[in-house]
This record gives C-alpha cells, sequence and structure tokens, in this order.
C-alpha cells in the first residue's frame, strides 16, 4: 500500500521551515514607530480632511457598500463622478475605476492583449503586471530595466520572426524598489515606431509627481495609444486604482474584463472620498515641494554613506545584498522606533536585499535626519553584530 501523502498542515510547514532557512519567510507586523514604510507620500491617508469628507458623504447617503457588480445594481453615481473628474484630471478620453490598484493593473493587462500579440515588460516590473501577463493570450518578453534600445530590440526580433500583432510595451513611470524612473520620451518613440502601445503604472508617482499631481506621464495622457495606471492608495491616501485610456479601453473592459464584470463593485463612499481626494491633490503643490525637498536631502546622505549612486525620489533603497542583513539592519531600526522595512527576493533579485525608505510627509525633517544618523551607525556593522 502506497505511503499517504503528507497532511496540508504538514506540507505547507515544511514549506514555510524552507523559507525560514533562507531568511525569507514574511509575517505581518502591526503599525509602530515613525512612517518610513509606507506609500502614503503626501500624509492623507490618516489627515482630518479626508475624514471629514467621508463624513460629510456619510450623511449625505452615500452608501458603504455597493451590494452588486457595476453591470448588475452596483453601478453609483459616486463611481461614475470619480471617473469623469479623474479623466479631466490626468488628461485622458476616460476612466475605469476599480477596487485595488493590483488589481486594476492585472485586469488590463490580461484582457486588452489578444493572441498573437507581444507584450513587452520591464524587468523589474511588478508583480501585478506579472499576474497579468500569466493570465493573458498574448506572447511576452522581458526587456532590460530602463533600456528602450532593449525594448525596440525585442520587438524587431519579435517581428522579423513573423510576429504581426499588436506590441504592448508595459513600464512603471517610478520604480517602487529602486525609485528610478522609466524614459518615456524614449519609451513613446518605441511604441510609435512600432504601432504600439505604451501601458505605463503610476502607482508611485501619481500625487508626488507631474504637474498638479498627474504623474510622470502626464505629458502623454490623451494619446490613442497610451493606457495608464493611477493608483489611488498611495499619494492619493484612499483605495482603488484607475485606469486612464481612450473610450474604446474602457467599454471595452466594461464588456470583456472578468475582475471588473463579475465583482461587487467598489464601495461608493470610498469612490466619493477618491474624488475629493484628487482635487485636494491637484492643489498640493507645497506638499510636493516639501516631499521633493527631503527626498533630495535623504538621497543625497544615502548617496554618502553608501558611496552609490541615489535616484532623488521620495523611494530610496540602501542595498545590504544578504537577506539577513537586511532583516538585522531593519530590527535594529525599529526597536529605535523607526518603521523601516527589509526588502527581499523574490520583490528584488537575488543578492539586491535592501532597506527601502520610503519617505512620507507624516514624519518630520528631524526625524529623518535622526534615522539616517542610525543607519549610518548601524551598516558598517556585521548582520550578526547589529545591536
Amino acid at each position: 500500500m502506497p505511503d499517504r501523502p503528507a497532511t496540508l498542515a504538514t506540507d505547507l510547514s515544511r514549506r514555510l521551515a524552507a523559507l525560514d532557512r533562507r531568511h525569507r519567510r514574511r509575517t505581518l507586523q502591526g503599525r509602530s514607530g515613525f512612517d518610513f514604510a509606507s506609500n502614503d507620500y503626501l500624509g492623507l491617508a490618516e489627515g482630518p480632511e479626508l475624514k471629514a469628507v467621508a463624513a460629510a458623504a456619510i450623511e449625505r447617503g452615500v452608501p458603504i457598500g455597493a451590494g452588486a457588480s457595476r453591470l448588475l445594481r452596483g453601478n453609483h453615481p459616486a463611481h461614475e463622478a470619480l471617473e469623469a473628474f479623474a479623466a479631466a484630471y490626468f488628461g485622458a478620453e476616460s476612466a475605469l475605476y476599480f477596487a485595488g490598484g493590483f488589481t486594476a493593473n492585472a485586469a488590463l493587462i490580461a484582457t486588452l492583449p489578444q493572441r498573437g500579440d507581444l507584450i513587452v515588460h520591464d524587468e523589474l516590473i511588478h508583480a501585478s503586471a506579472h499576474d497579468g501577463m500569466r493570465l493573458a493570450k498574448a506572447n511576452t518578453a522581458s526587456a532590460m530595466h530602463n533600456d528602450a534600445q532593449a525594448f525596440d530590440d525585442v520587438i524587431s526580433h519579435w517581428r522579423a520572426k513573423g510576429g504581426t500583432g499588436r506590441v504592448w510595451i508595459v513600464v512603471e513611470s517610478l520604480y517602487s524598489m529602486d525609485g528610478d524612473r522609466a524614459p518615456l520620451v524614449e519609451l513613446i518613440a518605441v511604441a510609435d515606431r512600432h504601432d504600439g502601445v505604451l501601458i505605463v503604472d503610476e502607482a508611485h508617482a501619481t500625487g508626488a509627481l507631474g504637474p498638479r499631481g498627474r504623474g510622470l506621464a502626464a505629458h502623454l495622457e490623451g494619446r490613442h495609444n497610451v493606457i495608464t495606471l493611477h493608483t489611488c492608495g498611495k499619494a492619493i491616501g484612499v483605495a482603488g486604482g484607475l485606469v486612464c485610456g481612450p473610450q474604446a479601453m474602457t467599454d471595452f473592459l466594461v464588456n470583456r474584463c472578468r475582475p471588473f464584470i463579475y465583482a461587487t463593485a467598489p464601495s461608493p463612499l470610498v469612490a466619493a472620498v477618491t474624488e475629493a481626494a484628487l482635487r485636494l491633490v491637484g492643489d498640493a503643490d507645497d506638499r510636493r515641494a516639501l516631499l521633493a525637498a527631503r527626498s533630495a536631502l535623504v538621497s543625497r546622505r544615502v548617496e554618502a554613506m553608501t558611496g552609490a549612486p541615489a535616484t532623488v525620489s521620495h523611494i530610496v533603497p540602501v542595498r545590504l545584498g544578504r537577506d539577513d542583513r537586511a532583516l538585522a539592519v531593519a530590527q535594529a531600526l525599529q526597536e529605535r522606533g523607526y518603521d523601516v522595512r527589509a526588502i527581499r527576493p523574490p520583490t528584488v533579485p537575488e543578492g539586491t536585499a535592501r532597506l527601502r525608505l520610503s519617505l512620507t510627509l507624516n514624519v518630520d525633517e528631524a526625524t529623518t535626519l535622526a534615522l539616517l544618523d542610525a543607519v549610518q551607525t548601524l551598516l558598517p556593522l556585521p548582520a550578526e553584530a547589529v545591536p
């Protein structure tokens, strides 16, 4: 009689133990200490402005739950008002609201490219894009990070081998773990040259960068071959994701995008608060200027302390290499009252475990400088000696 397979709990425990041995096991942590880990870049998520908007929306009868998908009874005027305002604000022909940015990004990539098409993505693209590509019918290929010529070469090679479908170029405008910017001018030129479509994930730029916080692709919005994703749960301070592009794109997603068709609609209350947050962000140049100054200060300090060139943005990585070293330094900083998290593979490439310093207006400059002093004290120590 063959041996019975291990119980589910036993099998999963073995897999978790393997993660432990590689310093890769994740656990949930509560909030504590000064915020250097969230994506609430403008400090809006817990601020009084949006709390007041939410209270006023509830008072006037905006429901918390939608109760159904939007193609049934779940469509609410708050959804439509947000989408109309977002399209005008970002400069797109139309916008479609999803409950989450991850869902929105995966859904549009899974739905729009068709069989026989080619999706070329940056090698450091978000996990949501990878999940969308796994569901897509199109061919996929990776291009070297932020190298427009590499994208062009991949497409040219595919065409030379007989590829005849549409090309989709998928990038982030500001990369979430390195804080560097995509060469959007060069990439739209590649898209134009190959009759392709450029999909720009603005998750970490929306609200924090660009004219009136419209992101780094603001100058491309409204073009027939540009689609943007604007996450609402980071600098906007609320939740959800807005896909912006041609009206035909929105109509197609409403008809063919399974995560939109079959999911219960996003909360109308959250949609109403998100519209108000966009209006607030559009007038927040003072907050963006303060964040930019803080970003420049921290980037200079990190470059001086590590010797590695730093990109100037509100995402500042401190690369430590080994997983155990990144964990040890992060824990030591947390014990000193700074909420800094270690980022390890597979979120980042092997050998590049790091601290991700996420700069927000939830922390003042004096506290930020104190954090940098603490980092400088800990960096020379080996992992086993970090107190």
